[in-house]
């Protein structure tokens, strides 16, 4: 594998600090925080808008975080391929400069009180699709920087990062949107976005150039190579069927959490974007954790406990009543908990597929499990804003709380549930279908390769 080479210590080990080392490691978690901050306060500063000053109903506010979601369903397995075949940097520094002026344009139309629901509509959309080629970039980036046994440690600071951005981007986008307008929260997260920018486009490391235009027949091929790769694999199958029954039934939570904070419980925005925040310094425990629990009780039973501790406790929710004085903390300890579950899930399941998955394929095998796993959350989100009108957003918020453990129900059924303290090592060699490709484009390397 072609990667940075990094120090090491006295001893020939690779130490902790040497990762921060690596300049361009830097530079690629600078802008993967400053990113991730700014897609967590858009997250809560468009449905807070809509719902508090458009008085969106839960059907419309449904329909508006299905709009920002169906990007990973349409544009997933495409984005894959691309990143397979372009340099990382180069989709990484597009899409932030992309999404820097979709939400600056938003923020004006705010000023100038032209921002209603269906341009919410467009600008969501538009978010979360260049949202979705950034996240399968910069994981793919991650494989192509650092060692791979240093990927668990850039794993974790990258997930601590999004953590971080947990803390703030929601905090910040409830307390804007309350204190200021909306139009200003908007605007915070295009600055985060095109601070984003300046750190990525600052990595010096070059990666291969492949040919930029594919025929649309190579480009299906790729795809199917992608999804033929994660289907026969029972790991990689899992982690998709997991990431799937989560993300569905999350949307949904979440359109009914949206709903239910403000309406059923009487919170400000700020008091909405600190409960959601919580979730942010409980991630920051689970990255710390996810380093040294699954090498010290084996990856499975740490993926297990974890989905069935961060997915069951939200079933304290619905049971929420009276003043902001006793259920803002109850919320905030139901989110720290979820937030280190949901970490220390997030931080296994993505050295599993990573450890699991040749180099040339890191990209559209990141894209196939997302297309997967998250595929079905616009429909959960619609699902949610259906049974919130129909139930109320207190008996739904418990439905769909409880749909949520059916994703360790699954692990526990499944391969991941018996791995141990090691992964299995992804094939030394490149698959058949990336030989052919090698040969026919007479080059020696992989399109994922650095030089």
């Amino acid at each position: 594998m072609s990667s940075a080479s990094t120090p090491a210590s006295d001893s020939g080990r690779p130490v902790s600090p040497s990762l921060w080392r690596d300049s361009d490691f830097r530079r690629l978690w600078v802008g993967q925080t400053a990113s991730q901050l700014g897609e967590h306060t858009a997250l809560v500063v468009l449905p807070l808008f809509a719902v508090l000053t458009l008085h969106a109903s839960a059907t419309q506010l449904g329909i508006l975080r299905a709009v920002g979601q169906a990007p990973i369903l349409l544009l997933a397995l495409l984005a894959g391929a691309w990143v397979d075949r372009w340099r990382t940097r180069t989709v990484m520094v597009l899409t932030d400069v992309g999404r820097s002026l979709v939400l600056g344009a938003a923020a004006l139309a705010g000023l100038f009180g032209w921002l209603g629901l269906h341009a919410l509509f467009v600008v969501a959309f538009a978010v979360g699709a260049l949202s979705v080629f950034f996240d399968v970039a910069y994981q793919a980036s991650l494989v192509r920087l650092v060692r791979r046994d240093q990927l668990v440690r850039g794993n974790s600071a990258l997930e601590g990062s999004r953590s971080a951005a947990q803390i703030g981007g929601p905090a910040l986008g409830g307390a804007l949107v309350s204190l200021l307008s909306a139009p200003v929260a908007v605007a915070s997260s295009a600055l985060f976005f095109a601070l984003s920018f300046l750190s990525i486009r600052r990595i010096r490391r070059i990666e291969s150039t492949p040919p930029h235009l594919e025929r649309p027949s190579r480009v299906r091929r790729r795809i199917h190579e992608g999804l033929r790769f994660v289907v026969s694999n029972a790991e990689l199958r899992t982690v998709c069927l997991a990431s799937a029954s989560f993300q569905f039934s999350f949307a949904a939570v979440m359109t009914g959490y949206l709903l239910f904070l403000p309406r059923e419980l009487h919170l400000s925005g700020t008091a909405v974007g600190l409960s959601l925040a919580a979730t942010g310094p409980g991630a920051l425990v689970g990255s710390v954790l996810a380093a040294r629990l699954p090498n010290r009780f084996g990856y499975g039973p740490v993926l297990v406990a974890a989905a069935a501790l961060g997915d069951g406790v939200f079933l304290c929710v619905p049971a929420l009543h009276g003043s902001s004085a006793v259920t803002v903390p109850v919320l905030l300890a139901v989110n720290f908990v979820f937030g280190a579950g949901g970490q220390l899930v997030n931080v296994a399941l993505m050295a599993v597929r990573q450890t699991a998955t040749p180099d040339g394929m890191q990209g559209r095998t990141a894209a196939t499990i997302t297309f997967v796993g998250m595929g079905l959350t616009p429909l959960g989100s619609l699902l949610g804003g259906f049974l919130a009108g129909q139930w109320g957003p207190r008996t739904s918020l418990l439905a769909t709380a409880a749909g949520m453990l059916l994703s360790p129900v699954v692990m526990v059924l499944s391969p991941l549930a018996r791995l141990g303290r090691t992964l299995p090592a992804a094939p030394d060699t490149p698959l058949p279908a990336c030989r052919s490709e090698l040969h026919e484009s007479g080059s020696s390397r992989l399109p994922g390769d650095v030089e």
